[in-house]
């Protein structure tokens, strides 16, 4: 009775053992699949989601450059409703006034799939060439039907939009305003790189003003810093009596190096932009470049949300810069007239 007692313990407790062992592992087996479940179920969920849509940025300029612009045109995205990198990535590709480079860029852009492309000064062209699908939202300082960009300002038609800023329109005005400032400079001169898609049609535009009060117009051209040294010595070989820097992303990232040589030959010298006359320029006087980049950024954010380039008008400047450096003006011994001052959207003490 008692062995059997004993014998019938040990079966009991090896079966206890049994049974624990088998529960430990049924348990173990329903812990790894919630487990495996949870980790599962936000893959699938993340993988349900939307891509984030990729805005591609092809600009001539340099990131230093346009920060400000940069700066204005997240802006317009995030009113649309679009945060870079948030609900919206943007991939940046600067050429840093080396033309030659945009081509490729732009490639690589298309490749990518982005869902909009913007495309800055002569990156405009290199998109259009690039792709007949992909949105283009572009900031050119030429005429965009003139030079094929669009069929007509307020019909776009195909895949292109944007803003022009008429820089070479412009041109004219800042001839009237270097001859109002040294009416008895007999010879102007203008600095152009020919690599720039508008350089042809801003010549013709000088000339023109030029030929209309009497002055002859020299034609300097420049797409290299030695090229720009060279242009100088020739300037002064000329005894020219003013200069006209046109506007050329090429020159906008040199522009530290444009003012120094105009002070070290006391050249009294126009450009086309606020940030020339902030640098110690004389005057810079032209489109308001910031606030183009918002309105291509408003244009961008509109395109996310469903709008076809075709429908969107080319949007024409409102805002000018008209700044003049009054420091650099008297170091030159110019005398700005009241009325000048008076038009003028900024002075430099």
């Amino acid at each position: 009775m008692l062995q059997c007692r004993n014998k019938c313990g040990i079966f009991e407790s090896v079966l206890g053992v049994a049974l624990g062992f088998e529960g430990q592992m049924r348990r173990r087996a329903f812990i790894r699949m919630i487990a495996g479940s949870a980790v599962a179920w936000p893959l699938t969920a993340r993988a349900q989601q939307p891509a984030m849509p990729v805005v591609g940025f092809l600009s001539s300029r340099s990131a230093t450059d346009s920060a400000l612009q940069v700066a204005a045109f997240r802006q317009a995205l995030s009113e649309a409703g679009y945060v870079e990198g948030r609900n919206v990535a943007v991939d940046y590709r600067w050429a840093e006034g080396q033309y030659d480079r945009l081509r490729g860029m732009a490639e690589q852009l298309v490749g990518r799939q982005v869902s909009v492309i913007f495309a800055g000064g002569p990156a405009a062209h290199v998109a259009k060439v690039a792709t007949r699908s992909i949105p283009i939202v572009f900031v050119s300082g030429e005429d965009p039907v003139k030079f094929g960009l669009v069929a007509s300002f307020n019909k776009p038609g195909g895949n292109v939009t944007g803003v022009t800023t008429f820089n070479a329109v412009l041109g004219s005005k800042r001839f009237e305003l270097l001859h109002e400032l040294v009416p008895n400079a007999a010879m102007v001169a203008l600095l152009v790189n020919p690599q720039y898609p508008s350089a042809e049609s801003e010549i013709r535009e000088m000339r023109a003003a030029a030929h209309s009060i009497g002055r002859n117009l020299v034609v300097l051209n420049a797409s290299t810093e030695s090229e720009i040294d060279a242009a100088f010595v020739e300037l002064a070989q000329q005894g020219v009596g003013g200069l006209i820097v046109t506007g050329d992303p090429f020159f906008v990232s040199r522009r530290e190096k444009l003012v120094a040589l105009a002070a070290r030959h006391m050249l009294p010298t126009i450009y086309v932009q606020r940030e020339f006359a902030v640098a110690g320029g004389l005057i810079g006087y032209g489109t308001n470049i910031t606030d183009a980049y918002r309105q291509a950024g408003i244009y961008a954010g509109r395109i996310l949300k469903g709008a076809q380039p075709a429908d969107l008008p080319v949007v024409q400047p409102t805002k000018f810069d008209f700044v003049i450096n009054l420091k650099t003006a008297r170091v030159l011994g110019l005398d700005i007239s009241p009325k000048l001052l008076a038009l003028a959207s900024e002075v430099i003490e």
